[in-house]
Formats: structure tokens, C-alpha cells, sequence
């Protein structure tokens, strides 16, 4: 049950059918789904999900001062049914929820654009292997009830607790099918380095989410060598029409399998990557005028003077997933205009008291 069934049912003045059929149907005329079928959030479900985290139903996970709303344990469990989520990914939605309001990811910014950004649900550690979060082959892609559901267990809670509905509170121009659901794990098996969130602070034992806003989502296939893929990275990270190039926002590079081997096998540290690619995301101030990105006229010294899609080699996020099979990348260009917005920290999943 949503906000809305929730007090409907309190007040008595909506019947909530038993039939399942008559109960999708139901949450179809009244919006609260992503368009996809739904699954009734019985008392039953909602009582074995909160059990999955071992929370109250009154337990307030989160506050959403954008939109003036306390997400507790119940609403985002409700969801969670809805989407087709097990018990057990309970502390990761959790985590997510907390991810989502963190100042520095910038809910409203991201959730209310028109340029739709996905957002990816990054999780690290041993619970990504526990609860079987797909860090491999077709990463990006269906298949995986984990990914599948925890990732849609998100965009539920934005459409029904949040308010972020199509066409009034979301206004994106296109949207991306990565709006229905976006969750991967990082592949942290035979890691070229540390993984992500050991990167920053936690220990390998620890799992966590991280949530980052793409603008878009850009393939690279390249087989040549390390500086050759490297190039053609920042490339994709700052092309012309880019919503992110202007905003200098960070940026993330998720590494297929032979990617991140030919970088192991450069013996290059992850800093230097960010600082070769960063170095290579500029464009001239001449080009970006005569793509009408800056405006005024081309002046003489616009042809050598560069501006980068990024302020510095820290912006550059570099994480591992995908096929240990093929020479292809996936880069994620920023969305925002401030330099922290669209990305959260990494926040810890707790594991059930």
C-alpha cells in the first residue's frame, strides 16, 4: 500500500480488492505504478519484509525535506512488495533510501529534470554476492530479480511516497529506460585495485550503495592500447552535446572485464587514469561556441584556450563490472550543475538486528 491506500483503507472509503488481478488493475487506474504490473502489498508480505531488516513499521528511515515527507520503514517496504522485492534485499533498499537523501546526490535536482538522468544503484561488499546482485554478464541488462527489483523498488518509492510522477513533479524531456530500474554490483573478484567502497573508507568485510545520477550512458568499444581507450573515455565523457561537459560534474566509468585487465596490465594506479582521462575531457572554447554551447562569436585565442568536463582527476569514479569478455566500457557522463550533486557517498547496509 501506498501513502494514498494507506489512508483510503484508514478512512473506508476505497475497497481494496483480494483478486489479483482486480488488485493490479486497481493500482493501475490510480497510478501507482511504474507501468509494469505491481504485486499486492498484503499484511502478510509488508510484516516478512520489515522482518527482513528487522524494523518497525513506524521506524523513519529517512527525511526528504524537498518534498516534505519522512519515508518510514512501512512505505518503503509497501513498495519493496510492489516491486517484486525478497525479504532479504530489505536492508539494501534501506540503504538506498538513506543514499537518496544525502545533500550531496541532490534529490530534487536529479529527480525533477528534464534531461530525466538514470539513476544507478551501486552495491559493494559481501552482501552483493550473498543476495546474488548481478556484477557480471549483462550487467546493465534484465535477467536478475535482485537488480531487477531493488532498482524498481526505488523508482516505486519516487512515484508513490516522493511524488516524482511522469509529466508534473518528473519533467523529463525523453527519460531513459534506466528510470524503470537501474541496480548493478560492482565486480569485486580479481579487482585491478581496491573496490569502490574500500576506495573510500570502508573495509572489504563491509557493503554498501552508492548512488549515482547518469546523464547518460554511453557503450566505448576499444581495442587498442591503454592510452588509446583511455582517449576515447574522455572523450564519451565530454562530447559536444553533453548535458554534463558545461556543469563540470563528476563522471563514472563502470570497466568491462578486458578493459580493467588492460589497465591491471598497465600497471597504471587509478589516480593516474583519472588524471590522463581528465586531462583528455576538454574542448575548445571555439568548438563549443560553434556548437552553440557557449555563445558569442569564435575569437582567435578560443582555438587553443580548453575548458574540461570535470575541475579535477577526483570527479572520475572507476569502478568494475560487466563481461570478462569483450573490449567494452560503459561511461557515465554527471548530471547537475554544482560539482556534488548526483552522487551520494557510499552509505553502510546494516545488517538486521
Amino acid at each position: 500500500m501506498t501513502d494514498d491506500v494507506a489512508s483510503a483503507s484508514a478512512e473506508g472509503d476505497v475497497c481494496i480488492p483480494i483478486n489479483v488481478a482486480e488488485y493490479v488493475e486497481f493500482c493501475f487506474a490510480r497510478g501507482w505504478t511504474d507501468g509494469l504490473p505491481v504485486l499486492p502489498a498484503n499484511s502478510v508480505l509488508l510484516k516478512e519484509m520489515l522482518d527482513g531488516a528487522g524494523l518497525r513499521p513506524d521506524t523513519v528511515i529517512a527525511e526528504m525535506p524537498s518534498r516534505k515527507v519522512a519515508l518510514t520503514a512501512e512505505k518503503i517496504a509497501i513498495n519493496a512488495v510492489m516491486a517484486g522485492c525478497k525479504p532479504e534485499y530489505m536492508p539494501v533498499i534501506v540503504a538506498v533510501m538513506k543514499a537518496l537523501a544525502t545533500a550531496e546526490f541532490g534529490l530534487h535536482h536529479v529527480a525533477s529534470a528534464l534531461s530525466g538522468p538514470t539513476i544507478v544503484i551501486l552495491v559493494n561488499g559481501p552482501i552483493a554476492r550473498t543476495l546474488g546482485i548481478n556484477a557480471t554478464n549483462n550487467v546493465f541488462g534484465p535477467g536478475n530479480r535482485a537488480n531487477a527489483t531493488i532498482g524498481r523498488a526505488l523508482r516505486l518509492v519516487l512515484l508513490n511516497c516522493l511524488r516524482y510522477r511522469p509529466g508534473v513533479a518528473d519533467r523529463a524531456t525523453m527519460g531513459t529506460p534506466g528510470k524503470y530500474t537501474c541496480c548493478i554490483a560492482e565486480n569485486e573478484e580479481d579487482h585491478p585495485w581496491q573496490p569502490w567502497h574500500v576506495e573510500r573508507g570502508f573495509a572489504a568485510a563491509d557493503s554498501t550503495v552508492t548512488l549515482v545520477a547518469a546523464s547518460s550512458m554511453i557503450q566505448v568499444w576499444n581495442y587498442g592500447n591503454h592510452e588509446q581507450f583511455l582517449r576515447s573515455i574522455g572523450d564519451a565523457l565530454s562530447f559536444l552535446g553533453s548535458i554534463a561537459i558545461l556543469g563540470r560534474t563528476p563522471g563514472a566509468v563502470v570497466l568491462g572485464g578486458e578493459h580493467a585487465e588492460l589497465l591491471r596490465a598497465s600497471g597504471w594506479s587509478k589516480q593516474r587514469i583519472r588524471e590522463f582521462v581528465v586531462r583528455h575531457t576538454g574542448r575548445t572554447i571555439a568548438d563549443l561556441k560553434r556548437a552553440g554551447r557557449l555563445d558569442g562569436e569564435v575569437a582567435p585565442e578560443d582555438e587553443s584556450n580548453v575548458h574540461y568536463a570535470m575541475d579535477t582527476p577526483e570527479d572520475l569514479m572507476l569502478v568494475c563490472a560487466g563481461s570478462a569478455i569483450g573490449a567494452l566500457s560503459m561511461v557515465l557522463p554527471g548530471f547537475g550543475s554544482s560539482k556534488t550533486a548526483g552522487r551520494s557517498p557510499p552509505i553502510r547496509i546494516e545488517a538486521p538486528k
